[in-house]
C-alpha cells in the first residue's frame, strides 16, 4: 500500500517498513566545513564547472562541488541571498539585499565585474530564457527587477503587490512568483511585462520556496505553516496541500525522478513523488539538521545541498529564546542515495 495524494484529496495508505526504508536509502553523505562567519540563504550548483556557489552573509564561497573544497571567494556581497548564471556570457549574479545591488562576476576567475542597482532588498535570482534576462525578486520594493546580462544593465521593473519571495519560469512566457505576505502565487506575462492573475494558495500560508515541473504544469509552493501546495501553473487552481516539516524555506524538484523535497528549518527534509499530474506520493521524512532550511539539487548526480551551522541549546527559562548559532560551525550537508 502506498502514500498518494489525488486531486484536491490526500489519501494516507503505507506500512511503516517502506517509511524506514525510504528513510535510510536518503542520507547524510558529506558534510563540507567553511569557517567564515555570517549568515546564509540560497545555494546554487555552477553551470557544468563542478562548483557550488554558497550565499554566507558578505560573500559567496565557491566550493568543489564534488570534494567541498575552496575554490574562491566573491566578496562584498553584503546581505546575499541567492546566485545565479548566464553560461553563455560566463557570467554569475548575486542578489545583494542589505545593498540593493547585483554583483556581476566571471565564472571562469571569479573576478567581480560590476553591481548593478535594483528594486529594494534583492532576495531570489534567476536566469530567466525566455527573456534571456536576470531577475530579482525585491521583498522590499515588491517588485521585480530585471537585467540584460550582455549590457549588465537594468531594463525593467514589474510591481507585483507584495513581497516576492521565490519565482519560477515555465521558458516560453510565463513568470510564477511566490508573494509571501498575501498567501498567493502570481502570474506574470513576460510577453507583456505585466502580472497577468493572482492565485490564492489556500490552505498554504507565506509561501517561501518553489518548484515547477515544466512536463505536468505543476508548481510546488513550500509554505510557512507547514504544507506543500500543488497547484496548475494553468489554471491556478489547487491539486493537493500535503503536510511538510516547520520552517521550509526551499522546494528543490528532480526532474528524472519526479522527487519534490522541502528544506525544512526544524532538521527535516520532506521527500514527496509526482507520480502523475494529479497524483502525488508521500514518500519519507529525512532527519537534517536544524537550521537546514534551503536547498539545492545537483541535476547531474542527483545530490541534495542544505546549508546550516550548529546551534547552542535555546535557554528554557526565556520564552520564544532563539538557540544562538555556533561560530565557525558554518556547513553544507550533502545528501543522497
Amino acid at each position: 500500500m502506498k502514500k498518494f495524494v489525488s486531486l484536491s484529496l490526500i489519501f494516507f495508505t503505507g506500512s511503516i517498513f517502506t517509511s524506514l526504508q525510504a528513510q535510510k536509502d536518503f542520507q547524510i553523505l558529506k558534510t563540507f566545513r567553511i569557517q567564515s562567519g555570517g549568515g546564509w540563504d540560497y545555494i546554487a550548483v555552477g553551470p557544468g564547472n563542478n562548483r557550488l556557489y554558497v550565499s554566507h552573509g558578505t560573500q559567496v564561497n565557491i566550493l568543489d562541488k564534488t570534494t567541498g573544497d575552496s575554490i574562491g571567494v566573491i566578496e562584498n556581497t553584503i546581505g546575499v541571498h541567492g546566485i545565479a548564471f548566464d553560461k553563455s556570457q560566463n557570467k554569475g549574479f548575486t542578489s545583494n539585499g542589505r545593498i540593493n545591488n547585483v554583483t556581476v562576476f566571471d565564472l571562469t576567475t571569479n573576478a567581480v565585474i560590476t553591481q548593478i542597482p535594483t528594486g529594494a532588498n534583492p532576495d531570489a535570482i534567476m536566469y530567466e530564457t525566455f527573456t534571456k534576462k536576470i531577475i530579482t525578486c525585491n521583498g522590499r520594493g515588491k517588485n521585480l527587477s530585471f537585467i540584460d546580462p550582455i549590457s549588465n544593465k537594468l531594463t525593467d521593473s514589474i510591481d507585483v503587490g507584495g513581497k516576492p519571495e521565490t519565482a519560477v519560469s515555465n521558458g516560453m512566457g510565463k513568470l510564477f512568483v511566490n508573494i509571501e505576505d498575501k498567501n498567493e502565487i502570481v502570474e506574470v506575462d513576460l510577453k507583456k511585462m505585466a502580472v497577468e492573475s493572482h492565485w490564492p494558495i489556500g490552505p498554504g500560508e507565506e509561501p517561501t520556496g518553489l518548484a515547477l515541473d515544466k512536463n505536468t504544469n505543476r508548481l510546488f509552493a513550500g509554505c510557512g505553516n507547514k504544507f506543500l501546495i500543488a497547484l496548475s501553473a494553468v489554471t491556478g487552481k489547487v491539486i493537493a496541500s500535503m503536510p511538510i516539516g516547520d520552517g521550509c524555506d526551499g522546494v528543490a524538484f528532480d526532474n528524472d525522478t519526479k522527487n519534490i523535497y522541502t528544506s525544512n528549518g526544524e532538521g527535516t527534509m520532506s521527500v514527496f513523488n509526482e507520480k502523475s499530474a494529479d497524483k502525488i506520493e508521500a514518500v519519507a521524512t529525512v532527519t537534517t539538521k536544524r537550521g537546514a532550511r534551503t536547498i539545492t539539487i545537483d541535476e547531474q548526480t542527483h545530490w541534495l545541498y542544505l546549508p546550516t551551522a550548529d546551534f547552542e541549546k535555546a535557554d528554557p527559562n526565556t520564552p520564544n529564546a532563539r538557540p544562538r548559532m555556533i561560530p565557525g560551525t558554518f556547513q553544507v550537508l550533502v545528501i543522497g542515495k
